[in-house]
């Protein structure tokens, strides 16, 4: 009998090997070439000598140069002759070291370069301070920028191949398997030809022989080709079994390949949910799921075909009398777990347009779920029924709400429908309902409020489907959930219930694990930071860059931030009573730029994410009027501002901030029409527009012409009751004040016209209320101490005695 365990096996991935802590400076020397000459290009003018950052590698980035930098200058004076003096060491080890002057030049250049700091940096060390912070910060955004670099090409160009290289793969085998069924199937014909030859000749001969001679010759040359046939026979089915043995061994790797390739699916569809950009198409894993089973239901009829011929003819020591039950039944569990595998949830649960995320769900309200099974194999005789239910477990979900789904709940699986492919069952317009409890003590949804262990966003809930499968006698019963989802009862739990998905997709390697929130793990910033990004690429196509990224970072944990750095959950969605959550905010934002600043954040104009230091350091060294715009952190629901530099005639910078443009000034006036309507009010009232350059030197109107709404010319032959007016942004600024910050109103250019569409009485009372505030000098003036009556001026003046109002001098033009 041969041995079917010597398969093919899939390769084990290697256990991740754990090494030693390297030096940021060791982890730029391994960069490629592109992100090397940006490392070259920071140290290109010597501000810090790149021998003294080679040798001084460990100590520089143990030292707190942004502490030396804010807030203790005899801090940044120790540093620096603490660095002069590890150069004078490193001097003397190299002159202890030098054989033959081998080190004359390393030790020249690093001489020059101690006396270039000193000479640099003696009389104002917190310069110094300044600089390597800055480099060391320009450091770690480079190696972001190449850890997404790197990360991109494994998702691209490696697994692309070895994607490339699995489709071979199972496609040989499937071709494989396919040319070894058909040979199987013509062994057995050949078989049963044996065995009918068999069958004749040993009937002839006991017809013949009933009452045999021993003597007879002829009776013993029959008895051997009897002999023979029937070892031919045997030895026929032992092979053919051998073969089938060999298959179902083939088949098992087959089925693994499969597996690996769905659990692939599975993943891509699970990081899709989230934001992530992945072919979620089913296509090609149904052709090879189907294509799998018609195999495995061809064997099975093939040992079908076995079992007759054994009803016909067995004999003493019958291969198949023992074997072909166990070959039966291992295939059968081979079919079985194809079939399980191959019931999927092909559309996670998702309410309809406009909401773009899925998994939240609110009650009351519309959803579609799609289930499809991949094995594209229908009896036609024995219609198929899909039934779906919510958490089919309840019992073991204490303090859980309870929900029943409204309308049908059990569907038909269809197959080559118009509007569909492969056998699917679509759940549209399907409700959920909370069920209420009629216990007294009720808590949210009508649960005990010592049993509500979970807040709402937190409850993760589980929607199942069950299918009875029948295809040629054979009946299975097959499950496939979707991933949790959250069911809220109010919009406004929309932003956490979708941190709740985010959270758990990211990080739970269970997905039914519906306890998932009673102890959430934490996140590492690696981890956080890319699904952030996939946040706004999902939602205005346009990701977050290294340095926005390393913001975010600094937000969450500080200034020393890793990709290790943890991330606890309250961290990221928990508000406080002081403040609201960092993921709240981000949501915030991610809405604005939805809803106004689309265009702008997707062509780059919006630098968005910058500190309040970074943002000087940036402008600083840039022309007057040098603007750039970005996501304040004091606005919960989303605001932008605009920050620009000036210089004094000292030449020290001074930066200003104008109050951050949330939704409600937005709906009035879009960002380009504030930006270029913007006016500063300076000492002598004289309005101006400081926002002359857009970050790093693009000038404004070139910037953002584009987005400007159309602004007709006016026709000044064209006669009109109303000269034109626009709405613009005005700040004041009081004499002497280093930043100015906007008093944010709206003002019309023109503020003494009114609206067209008020009516005749407003207008004239607000003619009586202009006029009674203006002394005209040709109206009679009103003697002071003396009980004069008021003059009627609604009589004086009249609207109808006001001429229709012609301009005509370019003065006037609006």
């Amino acid at each position: 009998m041969i041995s079917i365990q010597n398969y093919e096996a899939l390769p084990a991935e290697k256990s991740p090997v754990s090494t030693p802590r390297m030096s940021q400076w060791q982890q730029i020397q391994m960069l490629e070439r592109v992100h090397l000459d940006q490392v070259h290009c920071l140290y290109a003018d010597d501000r810090l000598p790149m021998e003294v950052r080679q040798y001084l590698a460990f100590w520089i980035e143990e030292q707190n140069w942004n502490q030396a930098v804010q807030s203790n200058p005899s801090e940044a004076f120790r540093l620096f002759h603490t660095m002069l003096a590890l150069l004078d060491d490193q001097l003397g080890r190299l002159v202890l070291g030098e054989e033959n002057n081998s080190n004359m030049v390393l030790k020249h250049n690093l001489r020059r370069s101690k006396l270039s700091l000193q000479a640099r940096y003696q009389d104002h060390p917190e310069q110094l301070a300044n600089v390597i912070d800055g480099l060391l910060r320009d450091e770690k955004m480079i190696l972001l920028e190449a850890l997404a670099t790197s990360q991109a090409k494994v998702e691209s160009l490696p697994n692309a191949s070895v994607v490339i290289s699995h489709e071979h793969n199972i496609e040989d085998r499937l071709t494989e398997m396919r040319k070894a069924i058909q040979a199987l199937k013509y062994h057995i014909e050949h078989l049963e030809d044996l065995q009918d030859a068999f069958d004749f000749r040993y009937k002839t001969h006991t017809i013949l022989g009933s009452t045999p001679s021993i003597t007879d010759p002829a009776h013993s040359k029959r008895i051997q080709e009897l002999q023979a046939m029937i070892n031919n026979v045997d030895c026929s089915r032992k092979d053919m079994l051998a073969q089938i043995q060999a298959l179902l061994g083939r088949l098992d790797t087959l089925r693994d390949l499969l597996l690996v390739e769905l659990a692939a699916w599975q993943d891509r569809q699970r990081r899709a949910c989230i934001g992530d950009t992945c072919d979620t198409s089913l296509g090609q894993l149904e052709k090879w799921f189907t294509s799998c089973a018609e195999d495995l239901f061809s064997l099975l009829r093939l040992l079908q075909t076995l079992a007759e011929l054994y009803k016909k003819m067995t004999y003493q020591r019958d291969p198949l009398k023992d074997q072909l039950p166990q070959l039966e039944k291992r295939l059968q569990e081979q079919i079985f777990c194809l079939l399980k595998s191959a019931f999927v949830v092909e559309s996670q649960p998702k309410m309809p347009h406009p909401n773009r995320r899925p998994l939240v769900l609110k009650t009351s309200s519309k959803f579609s779920v799609r289930a499809r099974l991949l094995v594209k194999l229908l009896d036609r005789d024995h219609p198929m029924e899909v039934t779906i239910e919510i958490d089919k477990d309840a019992a073991n979900l204490p303090g859980f709400r309870r929900f029943n789904i409204l309308t049908s709940k059990s569907k038909t699986l269809m197959m080559d429908s118009p509007q569909v492919d492969g056998l699917v069952c679509d759940f549209k317009y399907i409700m959920l309902k909370e069920q209420k409890s009629s216990g007294s003590g009720k808590g949210k949804g009508g649960k005990g409020i010592s049993e509500a262990v979970l807040s709402v966003p937190e409850e993760l809930h589980i929607i199942t489907f069950t299918l009875d499968f029948f295809y040629h006698g054979l009946k299975c019963q097959l499950q496939t959930s979707t991933l949790p989802v959250v069911i809220i009862s109010n919009n406004n739990q929309m932003s956490s219930a979708w941190a709740s998905i985010l959270w758990f997709i990211m990080l739970s390697p269970d997905p039914m694990n519906q306890q998932f929130f009673s102890m959430p793990p934490p996140a590492t910033w690696a981890q956080l930071s890319t699904v952030l990004s996939w946040q706004f690429s999902d939602a205005t196509e346009r990701g977050l860059n290294a340095e926005q990224l390393m913001m975010l970072g600094e937000k969450l944990c500080g200034s020393m931030v890793t990709l290790q750095s943890p991330i606890t959950w309250a961290q990221f969605s928990k508000d406080t009573p002081s403040s609201f959550s960092f993921w709240t905010w981000i949501d915030g934002i991610l809405l604005l730029i939805q809803d106004y600043l689309l265009k702008l954040w997707q062509n780059d104009l919006i630098m968005g994410f910058v500190s309040r230091k970074r943002e000087k350091r940036l402008l600083k060294t840039k022309k007057p009027g040098t603007f750039l715009l970005r996501f304040s952190e004091s606005i919960s629901h989303g605001g932008i501002t605009c920050t620009w530099v000036d210089f004094d005639d000292g030449g020290s910078a001074k930066f200003s901030s104008v109050q951050p443009y949330t939704r409600v000034e937005l709906q009035s006036l879009a960002l380009p029409d504030i930006i270029h309507d913007y006016q500063l009010l300076a000492e002598e009232d004289i309005p101006e527009n400081p926002l002359k350059y857009l970050y790093p030197d693009t000038p404004r109107d070139e910037a953002f012409e584009p987005y400007y709404r159309e602004r007709r010319e006016g026709d000044l032959m064209e006669k009109r009751k109303y000269l034109n007016r626009r709405l613009i942004r005005v700040s004041s600024r009081q004499p002497g004040e280093a930043e100015a910050v906007e008093v944010n109103g709206i003002h019309p250019l023109d503020d003494v016209l009114l609206p067209i569409d008020e009516d005749i009485d407003e207008i004239e009372h607000e003619i009586k209320a202009l006029l009674k505030d203006w002394q005209d000098p040709f109206l009679p003036t009103p003697v002071e101490d003396q009980n004069l009556e008021q003059p009627n001026y609604s009589e004086l003046f009249s609207v109808t005695d006001i001429p229709e109002l012609k301009v005509f001098e370019e003065d006037f033009q609006c």
